[in-house]
Parts: structure tokens; sequence; C-alpha cells
């Protein structure tokens, strides 16, 4: 391979914490409209925002109360939890700049411009009215940052561990996104009430920027066996896990010694395929996106083993 390890995998990881970031600050926005749109007697917490990154045990270590303030503090400006947005836009400028030469100048210019304008701007995320602004900016230069690099970066092995860590990040998110949200985002509500349902839903499809596209492909009323299907097996829809996972696949056949890591993921897509999973119960389809997780895991496991 004529790529340096060390180069490879410091690539892979800051497409992974650019997806990171942009995922978390969609996560915190559309949580913020949800409290908006919701009556005032439910109540929805900020806690599911924690449990989404697997954080919990971290996050009460440090704060007492997972509400607002403490919860955008943990997940925004928290240097000490690796999962917050100014975490991952710090270990993103960090393997940008070692990797300087073979990344568009203007692309780490543009990583290191959004890390320091977070750094310097981080009081807007705790004013509600100046939020929405902040994160879209995070989410908008991300989105900057991808077409840039797709549009001016050489197309070679980089390129493809590039795709591949911003793809089986995508893909992580996407899973636990749809495993908690669809589980406790409402826990208070009548289960029958089916404009609560709607809502909770929405949210789901906004987190993952998946309205539009969903009411295009389906039209009919939102619904959790349809939500279910387009997020997990639209192959035409670009944060769907099916395609992240094949995007993974298409990406790891342009490289040498690939074997390990496109059987593990092409089991993955098998298993993906054959699960069914619109059908299964909230309690199945929690053991299901388990399963993937821990395929995504070996599929990371398998590149360190075999490239890093």
């Amino acid at each position: 391979m004529s790529m340096l390890s060390r180069v490879a995998n410091n690539i892979y990881w800051m497409a992974r914490y650019l997806e990171r970031a942009e995922n978390t600050a969609r996560l915190i926005n559309v949580n913020s409209h949800l409290l908006l749109d919701l009556p005032s007697r439910v109540k929805l917490g900020w806690e599911p925002i924690v449990d989404i990154l697997s954080f919990r045990d971290q996050f009460y270590e440090k704060y007492d109360n997972a509400d607002e303030h403490s919860v955008i503090s943990f997940m925004l400006t928290d240097l000490d939890n690796p999962g917050s947005i100014i975490s991952a836009l710090s270990e993103a400028r960090e393997n940008a700049r070692t990797v300087k030469e073979i990344l568009p100048a203007e692309a780490w210019e543009q990583i290191n411009e959004i890390y320091l304008f977070v750094t310097e701007n981080k009081a807007q995320a705790f004013v509600r009215r100046t939020r929405y602004d902040f994160l879209k900016r995070i989410i908008k230069a991300n989105q900057a940052i991808t077409g840039l690099l797709t549009g001016t970066m050489t197309h070679d092995d980089g390129y493809c561990f590039l795709r591949i860590g911003r793809n089986l990040e995508r893909a992580d998110m996407s899973t636990r996104i749809i495993d908690v949200r669809s589980a406790s985002l409402l826990p208070d509500v009548d289960e029958d009430s089916q404009a609560f349902s709607n809502i909770q839903w929405m949210s789901v499809l906004k987190s993952m920027s998946a309205y539009q596209m969903y009411r295009r492909e389906v039209r009919v009323r939102i619904n959790r066996q349809d939500v279910l299907e387009f997020l997990l097996l639209e192959c035409r829809f670009p944060r769907s896990l099916l395609h992240s996972i094949e995007q993974v696949e298409y990406s790891l056949a342009e490289l040498p010694h690939n074997k390990a890591s496109k059987d593990r993921t092409r089991n993955l897509r098998s298993y993906l395929l054959n699960a069914n999973p619109s059908k299964l119960t909230q309690e199945q389809l929690h053991e299901f996106i388990d399963d993937i997780q821990l395929g995504l895991i070996e599929i990371d496991s398998k590149l360190s083993e075999s490239y890093f």
C-alpha cells in the first residue's frame, strides 16, 4: 500500500470526528426544536441525548441533573467529554494538521476556522435565541468541508479512508439515534396518541436530515414502520444505514489487502437486508441495533489490523 499507515489512520479519524461534530450539532438542534413543538404538560428531557452517545456514566460523574444547561455544556463545550463537539473538532483539526500536505489547503483552513469559531463563540450555544444559528454554522461548515474534499482532493487511497471514516461514523450515529429516539423520546405520553407518535418520528427524521426526502418518497402519514424502513434500508438516501454500509464497501473495494474488512462489511450488509427491521418490536429493534453496532466495531478493528 502506497500510503503510510499513520497518514491513512489520521485521514480516517479526521473524517470520523468531523462527522461526529456535525451529527451532534444536528441532535442538539432537533431537541431544542422539539421542546417548542410539544405541549407544555409533556416534559421532554435532555437525557436521551447523553444516552444516544452512550456517555451516561461519564455525564453523572460531573453533573447532578440532565437539565438543558448541563447537557449542552457536556455535549458541546466539555473538553473532558471525548464525544463533545469541541473535542471532536479539536481531534479533527489535530488529525488534519498532521496530514496537511495531502489535503487541499482550503479544507485545512475551513477545519481550522470552524474549530476557532466554536471555541470563541461557545457562549451562543447556551442561549436559545442564538443556539440554532451557532449549531447551523457547525453543520454548514462540515458540509462545505465535505464538498471541498469531494471536489478537490485526489480520489486515491487517502480519499477512500476519508469516505470509510465518514460513513462508518454516520452509520454508528444513525443507529444510535434510531435506538434511543424510538424508545425513550416521550416516556410520559400515552402510546396510543397518534399526534405524539408523529412528532416523535418526525424528530427522528429531522435528527438525520431525512424529513423532506422521506416525505418525497413515502408521501403518506409518518409512522414507525415506514420511517424505520426509510432510515435503515433506503439505499438511495445518503444518510440511511444501508447507504453508509454500501459506501464503506465500495471504498474498501478500491484498497489493497481489503479481504478481512470487506468480508465483515458484506456480512453486516447481508444481516441488515435480511432482518426486516420495520417489523421488529421495540425490544427486538434494540437487540438488532446492538448487533449492527457490534458489526461496525468489528469493521473498525479489521481496518486497524489491516491498515493502521
